[in-house]
């Protein structure tokens, strides 16, 4: 099964990734240890919870205006 990682840096550093699919959130020190991280919640996740094959989400951009 084929799922999305979003991630974001975090304000104390390293990463936190979102799984949006099944709403797994974890973090890491780098960017690799964070998709393993989200791997193995969303693993386990799956295995407490088991679900069909998921839609895929939307990713996009917006903008709003910067504010002086």
């Amino acid at each position: 099964m084929e799922l999305t990682a979003v991630l974001t840096r975090a304000e104390e550093g390293g990463y936190v990734a979102l799984n949006p699919e099944m709403g797994t959130t974890t973090q890491g020190e780098t960017v690799e240890e964070a998709i393993a991280n989200l791997q193995e919640a969303t693993e386990l996740y799956l295995s407490e919870s088991p679900i069909s094959a998921p839609g895929y989400p939307l990713a996009t951009t917006f903008s709003v205006p910067a504010h002086a």
